[in-house]
């Protein structure tokens, strides 16, 4: 019994500092993007996949500064022009949840040849082809954003990791990119046009309709998490 106890207390340890005190990934993202303002743009005027500009792994990867971005940034993939896979539905757009679990929610949804970058509540998901693919890989490798406790001036949120992978025109968030499925994002027909589904970790499914600009409100993400201050 009391090996038992002490292997899960172990396996405990080892997975609150993976969580919360490993080295995270080196900030890839282009400062230029996390400088930029991405309210100003009209996310209804989606860009050509025509092949004419960048491809996917032409562009350096995306992730979370810190816990959390403080204000809505520009598009990761603006440049990016390689046409989507077969297998893909074209999700790009800004969206907000109007029914089911998350209403209200909005995320950014980009998409170029097989990467796929979300931006909602503070947060960079990427995954996919990029410039850093040999040091950073294509799964996401990031955070969750929301800031469990506080040492000093630091804030510790938990590091996350999935892949994007397409699968009859669902795209599925895979932990680590060899776990279960926590994730699934995919299009169905709404009472106004397409609908864009997620279903999240949570056991929630949020139906969102297209938005063409971002509400006020969304422009500074709200700091998540019980933030816990220990000294």
């Amino acid at each position: 019994m009391l090996s038992i106890v002490g292997t899960l207390t172990t396996l405990f340890l080892f997975g609150f500092w993976l969580a919360f005190f490993s080295d995270r990934p080196p900030l890839m993202t282009d400062p230029a993007v996390l400088a930029g303002d991405g309210s100003t743009i009209n996310y209804c005027e989606l860009p050509k996949l025509d092949g004419t500009g960048k491809q996917a792994a032409d562009i350096p990867k995306g992730n979370t500064p810190g816990c959390g971005y403080d204000h809505f940034p520009l598009p990761i993939l603006a440049e990016c022009t390689e046409p989507l896979p077969e297998e893909a539905a074209d999700i790009r757009g800004l969206w907000i949840g109007v029914k089911g679990g998350h209403v209200g929610h909005v995320e950014r949804v980009e998409q170029c040849g097989s990467r796929v970058v979300i931006t909602a509540s503070g947060i960079i998901h990427d995954g996919g082809p990029n410039l850093n693919e040999d040091t950073i890989g294509l799964n996401s490798n990031d955070t969750e954003g929301a800031v469990l406790f506080t040492l000093g001036d630091k804030e510790y949120c938990a590091r996350t990791s999935a892949s994007m992978t397409w699968r009859n025109k669902v795209l599925e968030f895979n932990v680590f990119g060899w776990g279960p499925v926590v994730v699934k994002r995919y299009l169905t027909e709404g009472p106004n046009g397409d609908q864009l589904v997620w279903e999240y970790a949570d056991g929630s499914t949020t139906h969102m309709d297209r938005l063409c600009t971002l509400p006020e409100d969304q422009k500074v993400p709200e700091k998540r998490g019980p933030r816990w201050k220990i000294f």
